[in-house]
């Protein structure tokens, strides 16, 4: 069984629009699909895909961990395609205990039997709780978009994910362990907590320890979707966490593609349909189509891509930006043309689009400079 967590550093990129609509591209190219709702606490997961309001979720399983979890998984109208909801209306379930977490773990695993692919939607941040779901596989998806804030939350989820995983290797009390906990006592933010600076110094001291997380952070390929962009300039945002990436945490990613902002996904939330099934041939369904070919295509089993590799799906991606643009350009033209879209309408558009960037625009300035006096006080990311 194939396990896809999707997460993002920060909400309202498009998180739950990519996991349920990809789920619903692999149900639909044959593969047994689950999808779950992990964004516990803020479960609406089922909206997204149409589905109506669950009465059981996994909160009523975490009440009682010994009841029956196939209670909780749904079936939805796409065949092929089973959906376990989360859930809202019972307190705690954001947080969830370590006995809990194991727990379902266990329901998830025990589900390879009848199931090619489990996609797991996993709450915005960095709780302990979203970091080890998404390390439950070795090439788990981050979405991120354009804007500063969420390339910043992107590299950060990331940068946890890594620690995250490092910790979880060294032994409780080991010469690794007692090392790193007095760095981040003593470092906090400085770059003696960049992966690179730590490593040789953990070799010396642990080298059972470093061999274990060496290992393991080897078998860790993250992947990329870059959504909500505007421009195809915007797709090279990608090489900035990217560069962050291997820089400061030895840690290769791969880029899926990219998805430009589309106001059909609001049209489809509005009619209780995933963008695939609302309107397949839009281009954000056919970016999403395209995603989807990637990961059924690649190879499971194989963590180890090469630089070479690492380039040619960052070249793509950038070349699919150029494309789609060029597509959406089109598009508009034949609106025009058809008399479908109107000048008004394509007036209230470009007025839409500038309000956009002027807010944009406003948010990285007042960024810029808080991370400029950020840096001048010796902060690295």
């Amino acid at each position: 069984m194939r396990i896809i967590p999707v997460a993002s550093g920060k909400g309202g990129v498009g998180k739950s629009l990519v996991a349920a609509n990809l789920a619903v591209a692999f149900a639909q190219s044959g593969q047994r699909v689950v999808l779950a709702d992990l964004d516990l606490g803020a479960s609406n997961l089922h909206l997204v895909l149409g589905h109506q309001s669950p009465k059981l979720g996994i909160g009523t399983f975490l009440n009682d961990t010994k009841s029956n979890f196939n209670d909780v998984i749904a079936d939805t109208d796409v065949r092929g395609l089973r959906f376990i909801p989360g859930d809202t209306e019972i307190p705690g379930t954001a947080n969830l205990k370590a006995s809990q977490l194991k727990a379902l773990v266990r329901r998830f695993l025990a589900l390879e039997a009848g199931t090619d692919i489990l996609v797991l939607d996993l709450g915005a941040g960095t709780h302990q709780s979203i970091l080890d779901f998404f390390l439950l596989s070795g090439q788990g998806i981050v979405v991120s978009a354009p804007a500063v804030t969420a390339v910043l939350n992107a590299y950060v989820f990331l940068k946890n994910a890594v620690f995250r995983l490092m910790f979880t290797s060294f032994g409780k009390g080991s010469k690794a362990a007692v090392y790193l906990e007095q760095v981040r006592r003593e470092g906090g933010g400085s770059q003696l907590l960049y992966i690179p600076r730590l490593l040789p110094e953990i070799q010396k001291l642990d080298s059972e320890s470093y061999e274990r997380f060496t290992v393991r952070l080897d078998r860790f390929r993250p992947r990329l979707i870059m959504n909500m962009i505007d421009d195809p300039k915007d797709a090279d945002v990608a090489l900035k966490i990217r560069r962050s990436c291997e820089e400061y945490l030895s840690l290769k990613i791969e880029h899926l593609g990219i998805m430009y902002r589309d106001t059909i996904q609001d049209t489809a939330l509005a009619s209780r349909l995933p963008v695939l099934l609302y309107k397949p041939q839009a281009m954000l369904s056919q970016a999403i189509y395209r995603i989807a070919d990637k990961i059924l295509n690649s190879d499971e089993d194989n963590f180890t891509l090469d630089e070479k590799a690492i380039e040619e799906t960052f070249q793509e991606a950038g070349l699919e930006a150029e494309i789609d643009f060029e597509n959406r350009i089109e598009y508009v033209e034949d609106l025009l043309h058809s008399g479908a879209f109107t000048q008004g309408d394509l007036v209230e558009t470009v007025k839409s689009q500038q309000y956009e960037i002027s807010k944009l625009r406003k948010e990285n300035n007042f960024l810029k400079l808080k991370l400029s006096r950020a840096m001048s006080a010796g902060f690295k990311p």
